[in-house]
């Protein structure tokens, strides 16, 4: 029998993924309430009014519980980053970068814990290795921000560094395996992981704290941030893009 709306095997994946769905939101609320030490099977069976052995039948356990949980973050995030990028659709890669950036870090803000459970892996299960399942949801998010870093590339503006070891260079071709075939040369992925790692630094400080002692408003250094890395992309538009 075929699972449309009105059989039975379509009524029964109806509920499951309703089910499915109040899982990750009662998840998501006690990470955002107690922190991520609070997502377990048995607390968000408690909190749903269900038996702990009961959940067993939608996850497996914690990794899988987690992984899924993270995933759905990362792609939620990588939605409002390509919304950001949308605004601007007759815009050049170097605006709806600015823009991609800047959603990152208002939806960081917004969501600290939900950016704290992504980005510092407070949980081992949280993490994005190969074979898990937030992996691809995590490339889905990156690649919002990369496929602009490779526009900028085709423009020819890119001028990567000179002197770059082969040895180290080569563990960059996870990255490049993830372009969909583009022919980026190792020091240009080297460029654009250099700055992904400022971008994300420069969010991670503020959002954790870790600028209170100096800045009231990490606003401007934020945006000298953006700056700094659409010139190391070679955006020649980021003056007049603000």
């Amino acid at each position: 029998m075929s699972g449309t709306a009105g059989t039975p095997t379509g009524r029964r994946h109806r509920v499951r993924e309703e089910a499915l769905a109040e899982i990750l939101r009662t998840g998501r609320r006690l990470l955002v309430e107690d922190g991520p030490g609070a997502v377990t099977l048995r607390a968000i069976a408690r909190e749903m009014g269900m038996t702990a052995p009961g959940l067993y039948r939608y996850y497996a356990g914690h990794r899988e519980l987690v992984q899924a949980l993270a995933s759905s973050l990362y792609d939620e995030l990588a939605a409002a980053l390509a919304a950001a990028r949308d605004r601007h659709p007759s815009a050049g890669p170097g605006r709806q970068l600015r823009e991609a950036g800047r959603e990152l870090r208002r939806w960081a803000l917004a969501h600290p814990r939900e950016f704290g459970l992504l980005f510092a892996k407070p949980v081992a299960d949280a993490d994005t290795a190969p074979g898990s399942v937030a992996h691809d949801s995590g490339w889905r998010f990156g690649g919002v921000v990369l496929d602009l870093m490779v526009q900028l590339w085709r423009n020819g503006s890119v001028v990567p560094p000179a002197g770059l070891d082969p040895v180290w260079t080569a563990q960059l071709e996870e990255v490049r395996e993830h372009l969909s075939g583009e022919p980026v040369p190792l020091e240009v992925i080297y460029v654009f992981v250099a700055c992904w790692a400022r971008l994300y630094g420069t969010v991670a400080v503020e959002v954790f704290g870790h600028l209170d002692f100096a800045l009231t408003d990490p606003g401007p250094l934020f945006e000298h941030t953006l700056d700094e890395i659409l010139t190391a992309l070679g955006d020649t538009d980021r003056l007049t893009e603000r």
